[in-house]
């Protein structure tokens, strides 16, 4: 293995994240790449959900590593990355969600829904190959409640899946939120009570 005096980059396996993130900022890709595969996974698992189709859940996906690679020098503090950058993804889904609304509404007339062809059904979780009707129970489960989702606003949406999906606080989501912490746990509030009834409706 090459020295850390021959100019060569150094292994970054054993380093701690704020490690790993401060080095980044410096403008160290390998660092960077190693951000990447710690979080490119649980953005694309909070994207989907958020929009429930796949190819726009990549390009989230991609603009927010695009901008975290050039927001990165101006992060005042490394430690906050994760919370950041769980802030840009989720404020790109509801520019995306709002733009899709938008587009929807000149584009439906009124009375008229968008056709059930049209929206992406969720991947169901690996199961074990050997039992297909634990695969089809799964998917079935996964399918509804990515229905049930999109019944609730794309704000309570993104509350309840960072609270419920990826375990943040209260606090820490209306910091990446920039609300109150009483907002947030009235949108989680809300959308448990939805989700609650629509699952018992859809079983």
């Amino acid at each position: 293995m090459a020295g850390a005096d021959d100019g060569s980059v150094q292994p970054l396996v054993g380093l701690d994240e704020i490690t790993v993130i401060s080095r980044a900022q410096d403008g160290d890709l390998d660092a960077f790449e190693q951000l990447v595969d710690v979080y490119q996974g649980r953005i694309f698992r909070l994207a989907y959900r958020m929009l429930n189709n796949r190819p726009d859940a990549e390009d989230i996906v991609q603009e927010t590593m695009i901008a975290a690679w050039r927001q990165l020098p101006v992060l005042v503090t490394p430690a906050a990355f994760s919370g950041w950058i769980y802030r840009v993804c989720t404020n790109e889904c509801l520019d995306l969600l709002r733009r899709r609304r938008s587009h929807q509404e000149t584009s439906w007339g009124e009375g008229e829904q968008e056709p059930q062809s049209a929206r992406m059904r969720s991947p169901a979780p690996a199961v074990a190959a050997a039992d297909p009707a634990a695969t089809a129970e799964m998917s079935a489960q996964m399918d509804g409640l990515a229905d049930v989702l999109a019944t609730i606003t794309p704000e309570q949406r993104a509350c309840w899946l960072l609270r419920e999906m990826h375990g943040h606080s209260y606090q820490r989501i209306a910091e990446m939120l920039q609300i109150s912490e009483a907002s947030v746990r009235g949108r989680i509030a809300r959308a448990r009570g939805q989700l609650a009834e629509g699952m018992n409706s859809w079983r």
